[in-house]
């Protein structure tokens, strides 16, 4: 498989044999999010996962879908492409726990402009571009308890410039429906928790950007009261709730949680 080529795909500026170098760099980072029910490894079709339902009376299936947004472009102009897969896990299976469910596995869509080996000038570019995508996406899954079992990368010549590309995910987590956690037994004088952020997770980065003049600003300025540069505060990844949450689940009587992202208080509570 490595030695297939296309003269006409290469042409059109797609090369397929980088995807299969692709899948040798990351798949070290896979494996290792690797927990029991894990059947298939990647490169297949399908990824496949065999989930334990022992004492379970009724296994319901919860998933989850979302994207990074244009905290990317904060990514490409840090060139620094290792964190921003945390990010994309974490605002799938920060969903998912709402409902108490634990998330098992992770897919990732990785669209890139181009897919080349080689470093270009001084980016990281192509493979090694999508290789420290995955990294990052692989340590999501670790922190979350999932694994990632499959994914695809697909290279968008016309479409996108060279060097850009957007993620997103998905997930599918279980619960037994006597612990849904569905916000019927909500009452009055319930106690209300919040769980601090690391920063503005991956909400808001439209604004973000104009705000701090990204495009322009010296990201790389350290900043006493940041303690860190501005490019690494707004690169910080989002954090991963679900091993705290599924403790707190376990310890209290929990009746409803929200994952505050772009709408903020107004739109996230209400819909739990």
């Amino acid at each position: 498989m490595e030695k297939s080529s296309s003269a006409a795909y290469a042409a059109a500026g797609v090369d397929i044999t980088a995807g299969y170098k692709g899948v040798k760099l990351m798949r070290a980072d896979v494996q290792r999010t690797y927990i029991p029910g894990v059947v298939s490894d990647i490169g297949g079709f399908g990824g496949l996962f065999a989930p334990n339902i022992d004492g379970m009376t009724e296994p319901i299936l919860v998933s989850g879908t979302d994207g990074v947004g244009t905290k990317l472009r904060i990514a490409e102009l840090m060139n620094r492409h290792d964190t921003i897969g945390i990010d994309c896990v974490a605002m799938c299976v920060n969903d998912v726990i709402c409902c108490g469910a634990k998330p098992l596995f992770f897919l990732d869509y990785i669209a890139i402009g181009k897919n080349v080996p080689e470093k270009v000038a001084a980016i990281v570019s192509g493979v090694e571009k999508i290789a420290e995508i995955v990294k990052g996406v692989a340590e999501g899954c670790v922190q979350a308890g999932c694994s990632l079992v499959g994914g695809e990368t697909a290279e968008h010549p016309g479409m996108m410039a060279a060097d850009d590309y957007d993620l997103a995910g998905f997930t599918v987590g279980l619960v037994d429906k006597p612990k849904l956690i569905d916000s019927s037994r909500m009452a009055a004088g319930d106690v209300v928790l919040a769980l601090p952020s690391s920063g503005f997770h991956s909400n808001g980065y439209s604004l973000v950007r104009k705000v701090f003049d990204v495009e322009k600003a010296d990201l790389g300025k350290h900043y006493d009261e940041l303690g860190e540069t501005l490019g690494e505060a707004l690169l910080r990844p989002t954090v991963i709730y679900v091993k705290p949450v599924l403790r707190c689940i376990e310890a209290a009587d929990v009746r409803g949680i929200s994952h505050i992202t772009g709408g903020g208080f107004y739109e996230n509570i209400p819909r739990s």
